[in-house]
């Protein structure tokens, strides 16, 4: 409409409305035209709106004071951003703008059933909220009355408050927050403290945060208050005692609110967790029950985690006071039989994962204790936590793992009997043991030094199934750790180039003996599934290759870059020769590897090249 008004009318009109028009006295229609003409008026008449000053703005609030209806409200609220957002003059209107939107607070609606407009009270209140929290001129109103709502009885008047809260302060500065710190301070606290509401807790929480993050952004002068340091040390008073009590209800509320303040800003942590850290390494000493030892140690990581999120690039990230304590606390938590290692194992990761804070003595030490865990723990759980642990650190410390961890697991392969055979004295079954030296060993390839030494142990095991040495089961499992570490050499190219030469080769010669044998139909099945769902998954190859098998060629569907296979069958004395000849495509660059194999003379039937082809392809 207003594009083809004309020039200079807009004003004229505004006025006329502004002045002649009671706009709540019209019908909910007629209302929803005046809101319509306004906005059309501010998105294409901007200036001209502008050029009345405050004027426009006390104009609006006339217009929208008493509205009831929701769908002119979700417009009244959009126009009201803009005016604050677009740089409209407020003139002393501030204060009459935030009465007439925050008396809608909290919104209170509910729509009717089959309701054809579809406006819901989550359309309204986050409606309202990007206006409440569109200035930090609404500050000194806004914040008594979140600091009333979130007193209130009513859970989604407190939810809405510590919500629009944690949004006021993406735009508030220190000088706008500081008059009400306190209030703010004890209403939150209250919350976490109290509240039986998940919903109302992490709101809580992430308000606390949003606080502690708008008093960080503030420039410190020569005389001006650090709040911050202020805001935080009350923090710490209220809470810090709590964490001497872990079988109390209050330390895991006052652990979570101290975390949330740390984690809004490098500064703030390094002030929490200075304060926080001694008192948990004294508190583990203290108390001897496996169950407070482990609160605590939850405790410790969850700081321990922020340290590595802000405080990465500082010397030792900033514990380098607390390392021996540390060491000390973790080892013993490690090695106590009558405790689960997971947090444990955690703690390590977090510590070893920052290259240089262990020295290689104390690396040395957390390779061996994860091993351990991995050849004789009993918790399945504890177990997995040190695979997992172990891959992360293997990125960062890959020549302590290649002679600290590869050879025992190595070593336990051997060992271990695959017949399903339990040890006498072993607490863990050989077969579950043995998985999980496959499952470590591909946990661990995420470095290319690693990678040479792990892919050809695995393959080892793949190629006694040629020689008839292992089950089907047991070279499926292989070819998952096979898998595992295929995806995991895709974040190294010279890790996926040596793993095409090795790795695939040994894969299809697998395949095509599986499909040639006489037991097909009873444990090649297996293998040929596990295998193909290895190779298929290998990054950097083409839609398909082809495999001949006498006089049948066979394609399988692959994916990405360029990759043809192709096999020759042919008769050779008491063998049967097998030539692979793979050309793939790598970027610009094209690699071609031989493979010869032999296996017992068995000419492929009709039937097997049948399955082979149904199975596999």
């Amino acid at each position: 409409m207003s594009v083809v008004f004309p020039l200079d009318q807009a004003v004229s009109v505004l006025k006329s409305i502004f002045q002649e028009v009671h706009v709540q006295s019209l019908l909910q229609l007629d209302r929803h035209t005046v809101y319509m003409i306004i906005t059309n008026f501010m998105n294409n008449r901007e200036e001209e709106l502008k050029s009345l000053g405050a004027d426009f703005t006390f104009g609006f609030i006339q217009v929208m004071d008493g509205e009831k209806d929701p769908r002119n409200l979700l417009v009244a609220f959009h126009i009201v951003q803009n005016i604050i957002t677009k740089n409209y003059s407020l003139g002393p209107f501030v204060e009459e703008l935030f009465e007439v939107t925050s008396c809608y607070f909290p919104i209170d609606f509910t729509p009717p059933p089959n309701d054809p407009h579809g406006i819901t009270r989550e359309d309204l209140t986050l409606g309202l909220r990007a206006v409440l929290a569109a200035t930090p001129r609404f500050a000194e109103f806004l914040l008594p009355l979140l600091i009333e709502k979130m007193d209130s009885d009513v859970q989604s008047a407190k939810l809405d408050a510590l919500q629009t809260l944690s949004a006021a302060c993406a735009v508030c500065e220190q000088k706008d927050l500081k008059e009400f710190l306190s209030g703010l301070w004890s209403s939150i606290r209250r919350e976490v403290f109290q509240t039986a509401s998940d919903k109302v807790e992490a709101a809580g929480l992430a308000a606390l945060h949003a606080l502690s993050a708008c008093l960080s952004r503030s420039v410190l002068g020569p005389d001006s208050d650090d709040l911050l340091d202020t805001f935080l040390v009350n923090i710490l008073q209220d809470c810090k005692h709590h964490l001497c009590e872990p079988d109390m209800k209050l330390v895991w509320p006052s652990a979570k609110l101290l975390q949330a303040a740390a984690a809004a800003s490098p500064r703030a942590c390094l002030k929490v967790t200075a304060n926080v850290l001694p008192l948990l390494l004294d508190q583990y000493n203290q108390h001897a029950q496996s169950s407070h030892r482990r609160t605590i140690l939850e405790m410790t990581l969850g700081f321990l985690k922020l340290q590595s999120k802000w405080l990465e690039d500082e010397d030792g990230n900033g514990l380098a006071s607390f390392k021996d304590p540390l060491c000390s606390m973790v080892f013993s938590a490690v090695t106590d039989p009558s405790a689960h290692h997971q947090v444990a194992v955690k703690v390590l990761t977090v510590l070893g994962t920052h290259q240089g804070f262990l020295p290689s003595s104390d690396m040395d030490l957390v390779v061996e204790h994860l091993t351990r865990l991995i050849l004789e723990e009993t918790d399945p759980q504890s177990c997995q936590a040190a695979i997992e642990s172990s891959g992360s650190l293997a990125r960062v410390h890959p020549t302590v793992f290649i002679s600290r961890m590869v050879p025992p697991l190595c070593a336990r392969l051997q060992t271990v009997p695959m017949d399903g055979t339990d040890t006498p004295g072993s607490v863990i079954p050989p077969h579950t043991l043995w998985q999980r030296c496959l499952e470590a060993l591909a946990a661990v390839s995420t470095h290319h030094s690693i990678v040479q030494e792990t892919v050809p142990i695995l393959l080892d095991y793949v190629r006694e199934t040629q020689r008839g040495e292992t089950s089907a089961e047991d070279v499926v499992a292989v070819c998952k750790s096979l898998h595992h570490v295929a995806v995991l050499c895709q974040e190294n190219a010279e890790s996926l180039c040596y793993y095409h030469q090795k790795v695939m080769p040994c894969l299809l010669s697998l395949t095509v003996q599986a499909a040639m044998q006489g037991n097909v139909m009873e444990t090649g099945v297996h293998v040929r599934g596990s295998v193909v769902g290895v190779v298929t998954t290998i990054p950097f190859i083409h839609q398909s290759f082809q495999i001949r098998l006498g006089a049948c060629w066979y394609r399988i569907r692959m994916s990405q870059t360029q990759c043809w296979f192709k096999l020759i069958a042919r008769p050779c004395g008491n063998n049967t020769t097998e030539d692979y000849r793979s050309n793939y495509k790598k970027g610009n660059q094209y690699q071609t590897s031989l493979l010869k194999e032999s296996f017992e003379p068995t000419q492929p039937t009709g039937k097997e090249r049948c399955v082979y082809s149904c199975i596999s392809f």
